[in-house]
């Protein structure tokens, strides 16, 4: 037995499949450039590796969220445009302008900040003026928006700094036709013109997530940003599946059987005794749970593929591990359970423990601990 197959349990990554769904979603942006976004470690798929295929595939800039997600890309080599939006007070402003990331800015204290980074630095800054087009999370709101680019053009006369983009983010892009989506874009349109209007002569301008970049098509302007689509999956059942945008899942999530034994009927299984055996049968357990990223909530519910049969979680999900009834059928100790993966075998996708969890797919992929190690496939880029 191989060392990968004898892992306890594993995230297996493949990196061609990223590079693939880069290349069709870089065919979608109508002509855009494309950010991959690798924020909260490339969405559980490890952040590193998959810039680097992210920049293989043709992305032009790579995001993240936080400043230190982008700091640890520069230190490890990663170049080219990279840009970071989840600002507070007193970040790492300086060592972001002397690594040359763009960073964005949606207050007057942002940008007094990072005027004073790149004072210190003796550098210019890069920035990015993020508008508040109704999402109401991060951005500026359209009432500040004279004050903010007002002072914005100042800092640039005076080389403080560049506006290098402008941008705002979708609240509900993922449920197609709802009246906000261009409601939006009416909204970004306005600031964008009125910041120009006031000299702004931005690089990019960018407002589209995946599920925007899939399905409105004019809202992609310089700049798409791909998050969730570029690991091969869909942001919403009410988008489509992976493979009706020609995407295929890159995350495959599986462990080795710990234990295979026989009980008698009436047996309760797991914490509270929620499933109890109605007949003589065989119990697998699956040596992962919550602590590992299983939800909880999927408890009785969660789909495992083992011995070619697809089954669902008897009980609850415990911390480390969980139960599966085989009805009668008995693989061998470590034999594989997958819990998602592309589908190839049979298996359940993300989305379906999404459903099984009443959450959504981000969160099944980003949630998976670091005591599950990622085993990243096909590292290097195809040659052709």
């Amino acid at each position: 037995m191989n060392e990968t197959a004898s892992l306890r349990a594993r995230a297996e990554i493949d990196l061609a499949a990223l590079r693939a769904n880069v290349r069709v979603l870089r065919e979608r942006a109508s002509g855009a450039q494309l950010m991959a976004v690798v924020k909260s470690d490339g969405y559980g798929h490890g952040a590193l590796p998959c810039a680097r295929a992210a920049q293989e595939a043709g992305a032009a800039w790579l995001g993240t969220a936080t400043p230190q997600e982008a700091l640890a890309l520069r230190e490890a080599g990663i170049g080219g445009r990279l840009m970071c939006w989840l600002w507070t007070p007193g970040g790492p402003w300086r060592e972001a302008v002397e690594a040359d990331i763009d960073v964005s800015v949606s207050a007057l204290w942002a940008l007094r900040e990072v005027v004073a980074a790149a004072g210190a630095a003796g550098r210019t800054a890069r920035v990015h003026l993020k508008a508040d087009t109704g999402l109401s999370r991060n951005g500026c709101q359209p009432a500040d928006w004279p004050e903010l680019v007002s002072a914005a053009r100042a800092a640039e006369e005076a080389g403080a700094l560049r506006v290098v983009g402008l941008w705002s983010h979708f609240a509900c892009a993922d449920e197609p036709g709802h009246p906000s989506i261009e409601a939006q874009l009416t909204v970004f349109r306005d600031m964008v013109a009125y910041a120009e209007k006031e000299g702004v002569r931005p690089e990019v301008r960018h407002i589209a997530n995946s599920p925007a970049t899939l399905t409105v098509p004019e809202s992609h302007f310089d700049l798409v940003r791909t998050g969730i689509a570029m690991y091969g999956l869909s942001p919403s059942p009410e988008l489509g599946t992976p493979a009706d945008f020609g995407l295929r899942p890159v995350m495959t999530l599986s462990a080795s059987l710990a234990l295979v034994k026989e009980v008698p009927p009436g047996h309760g299984i797991s914490y509270g005794h929620h499933y109890t055996t109605s007949a003589e049968t065989t119990l697998a357990l699956v040596p992962v749970g919550y602590a590992d990223g299983v939800p909880r909530h999927a408890s009785g519910r969660g789909p495992v593929l083992i011995d070619g049969t697809v089954r669902t979680i008897a009980g609850r999900v415990a911390m480390d591990q969980f139960v599966v009834d085989l009805g009668g059928d008995t693989p061998e100790p470590g034999a594989r359970a997958v819990l998602f993966g592309p589908g190839d075998q049979g298996e359940p996708g993300a989305e379906d423990w999404a459903a099984a969890a009443d959450t959504i797919v981000y969160e099944i992929v980003t949630r998976i601990g670091r005591r599950v190690p990622r085993i990243h496939l096909n590292a290097a880029p195809e040659r052709g």
